[in-house]
């Protein structure tokens, strides 16, 4: 698979890209742990987004050791290591924030969450990736750049980048 490193410089211009595609206020943000937390932050102090939420989940029967995700656990039931509160979420807009989007889980059900919860919520990313994606028709509201990349964002260049792979 082809890797793209980005610098910081990079994902400032992402998050340029990003700016004028979102209209309108939001009242909340749920930044999902942890690729979301930088773009997130960005994107909070540029919108001027006050009440800044996380989101963590895991779903337990994905890692088959190689990477990849056997059909049958697109479904597995999803763990939620942190989720904010129902009350933090009815009747509020929230804009649900991660990285890249390569199979979709995470935002999908943490916005499936928030829908449950009465909110109203919007996914954004800096990455897309349709072609890996679990959810057919299904897109991010806003992403700023189309990819089929590996992508290696600034602040993990520190880390096993073989490692990461499985994450995404």
């Amino acid at each position: 698979m082809r890797r793209e490193i980005l610098s910081w410089s990079d994902v400032d211009k992402l998050v340029d890209y990003l700016i004028p595609q979102i209209h309108g206020r939001f009242d909340s943000m749920v930044i999902i742990t942890r690729g979301g937390i930088v773009p997130g932050g960005m994107l909070a102090e540029a919108l001027d987004i006050t009440y800044v939420l996380t989101a963590a989940v895991r779903f337990p029967a994905d890692y088959t050791g190689l990477g990849g995700i056997h059909p049958e656990q697109r479904f597995a039931v999803p763990e939620f290591l942190q989720f904010p509160d129902d009350d933090l979420l009815v009747d509020r807009r929230v804009l649900v924030v991660d990285d890249v989007w390569t199979r979709g889980r995470n935002i999908v059900t943490v916005a499936g969450r928030i829908d449950a919860a009465g909110g109203m919520p919007e996914t954004c990313v800096l990455h897309y990736k349709p072609a890996l994606s679990l959810y057919p028709g299904h897109t991010p509201t806003y992403y700023a750049a189309v990819t089929d990349a590996f992508i290696v964002y600034p602040w993990e260049i520190d880390r096993d980048i073989e490692a990461t792979s499985v994450w995404n």
